[in-house]
């Protein structure tokens, strides 16, 4: 049986994967090589017994050729397997529940595998032939987005890590993607601050930690306007005064913008995140007006009894679906500044997908903005997403309740370094206390990702340092030791190494485990959940630990401590691979 390489033409020959053939499984099938790729996976190794490397699926097929549709699934399963022989490269051809499973010769299997991942290095999984024919796209994302002045709640944390995530992948998988932090920096709040600050602000406090004490005034402002109502309507009309662009208000807002942007890049350093624009709500303060004016020409704008505009999305005069765009003073809203937002970027990117990351109570709010784009006209409308994350509680610094970020890096940075004094095989770091950080991020990256994302999840400090189990505290151990054999042993000779070293079980799970990468890649980049990815590594990380107890280089004799070296170093490579998709850096010792 000939096998079909699952690798972009012209990337060069993988023999690892049986991609039908050319000469049997696509003639038996009568169907051609191309139709086979997505209907052959890696299956997952099992604890319990030693596995099969491919499966075929029946079913999948049946999907593509409609001669196949007969009822009994399992009875073309095991003519199909009767028809296909073994050869020099397939050992074993049995079937399973729905599938034909090819078992590969183990010497063949070794040697293409290890070879693809040391040539591939950073780029393996991603030529796979499930990618051939991927068109590049412009992709824009849209993430974090944090508000001037209010406490930068957990929520913001997650966009920023899932929207860094996301852009990562697509950036791998060859898009053009612009990364944008879109400001909370216009708005109601901004009247409350601007004469918050005029009756309760220092300027020493505002140079020196410049979030901390404008949000320290909005609390307090917010006080007052509760008690007082002169002082909300002072408030009201600081923001009329923005809005119609009055150049003391407008003043003092930019320096409050500019001091929180400067802040959060520090602070989105440290997280090795960064972003092609900073953009906000403010950007849009007057194209919002011409949004209005559009949606009025369009006969889409509707006045209310209270002076408020919206538009109707139901069409028939429904309250419960209309989406107001207009304050009863005339001043725009969230949804205006949006619209005005996504047909800004349409006319400056050109982008394929826009996406938003935001949380799941933001679902009705993107599904009326898109609904208005359409109903205006803008088919493009359909090519926005909205990707959607769960509430996390309980995420709490010692000091209390998580104001900012860098509150809680602060925070995984102390409680990682104590961590690490309190074990006794710590190495000496040059550097511990950014290691500490780079160990206790991967943590909370790892915590977070293991679900769906739009699932909420209950926090917690103790489980995400734990050294043993699925966390990234383990992920990062993992990858220092395997780091710490290459530089034990030397690597000057792994490009040499002799397959018929790698035949224990321990070997052959990690091959196995090694081939189901781009699958990985590829489910991820269908449905944007990292918990694939993370899954994966963990298990690879089980699977190198295992190894590492039984498949010892020291005292062993050149010939095999190569092999097994090779295999490490492929083990970490795609470790690495793994965590910097999900926007982890690893460490080489901790």
């Amino acid at each position: 049986m000939v096998l079909i390489p699952r690798r972009r033409p012209g990337a060069g020959k993988f023999p690892a994967r049986p991609r039908g053939s050319s000469a049997k499984l696509s003639r038996v099938l009568d169907l051609p090589p191309e139709n086979l790729i997505k209907s052959i996976s890696a299956i997952p190794i099992s604890k319990k017994e030693e596995v099969a490397d491919f499966q075929l699926s029946v079913d999948s097929l049946l999907e593509n050729n409609s001669d196949l549709s007969r009822p009994d699934i399992q009875v073309q399963a095991k003519r199909l397997a009767e028809k296909l022989k073994c050869d020099t490269v397939v050992s074993e051809i049995s079937t399973g529940p729905r599938t034909v499973n090819f078992k590969i010769n183990r010497e063949l299997l070794t040697k293409a595998v290890l070879q693809q991942v040391i040539e591939d290095g950073s780029k393996y999984g991603l030529k796979s032939e499930l990618f051939s024919g991927l068109p590049q796209r412009r992709i824009v994302i849209d993430f974090s987005s944090p508000n001037v002045a209010k406490k930068f709640h957990v929520g913001h944390l997650r966009s920023t890590l899932i929207g860094n995530f996301i852009a990562n992948l697509k950036e791998a998988l060859g898009h053009q993607v612009t990364r944008i932090n879109y400001l909370g920096d216009w708005g109601m709040q901004f009247g409350l601050l601007g004469t918050g600050f005029q009756l309760f602000g220092y300027e020493e406090k505002l140079q020196s930690n410049p979030l901390q004490h404008l949000f320290e005034v909005y609390v307090q402002i917010n006080k007052e306007a509760a008690d007082d109502k002169n002082i909300a309507k002072l408030a009201q009309e600081f923001f009329q005064r923005l809005e119609l662009g009055d150049v003391q208000a407008l003043s003092l807002w930019q320096r409050f913008r500019d001091l929180s942007v400067e802040e959060y890049t520090h602070v989105y350093k440290r997280l090795g995140i960064y972003f092609d624009e900073y953009s906000g709500e403010s950007f849009y303060r007057e194209k919002s007006q011409e949004v209005l004016k559009l949606l009025d020409s369009k006969g889409l704008l509707q006045k209310t009894m209270k002076g408020t505009a919206v538009v109707d999305l139901s069409g028939k005069g429904d309250p419960s679906s209309f989406c107001t765009v207009m304050r009863s003073d005339g001043t725009s809203l969230y949804a205006t500044r949006d619209l005005a937002a996504a047909m800004d970027r349409m006319a400056k990117y050109n982008f394929d997908t826009m996406i938003y990351v935001t949380d799941k109570g933001q679902k009705k709010h993107f599904q009326q903005v898109f609904q208005i784009l359409k109903i205006m006209g803008y088919n493009w409308a359909e090519r926005c997403l909205h990707v959607p994350f769960g509430v996390v509680q309980g995420m709490k610094t010692r000091r209390g309740e998580v104001t900012f970020l860098e509150d809680v890096l602060n925070e995984i940075r102390l409680r990682m370094l104590q961590n690490m004094a309190s074990i006794k095989t710590s190495k000496r770091l040059e550097d511990p206390q950014q290691t500490a950080e780079r160990v206790g991020l991967a943590a909370l990256i790892i915590q977070d990702f293991r679900g769906l994302l739009v699932s909420d999840y209950q926090f917690s400090w103790d489980r995400i340092f734990q050294s043993r189990g699925d966390t990234g505290v383990f992920l990062q151990y993992t990858h220092a030791r395997l780091h710490s054999l290459e530089e034990t042993f030397g690597c000057g000779y792994l490009n040499d190494f002799n397959t018929a070293c790698l035949q224990e079980p321990q070997s052959v799970s990690i091959l196995q485990h090694l081939l189901r990468f781009d699958e990985i890649i590829y489910r991820t980049s269908q449905d944007l959940q990292p918990r694939h990815i993370v899954s994966y590594l963990l298990t690879l990380s089980h699977l190198a630990a295992v190894a590492h107890k039984t498949l010892q280089i020291k005292d062993s004799p050149p010939e095999v401590a190569a092999a097994r070296l090779q295999l490490f170093k492929a083990v970490r490579s795609v470790l690495v691979n793994g965590m910097k998709l999900l926007g982890i850096t690893p460490v080489c010792k901790m």
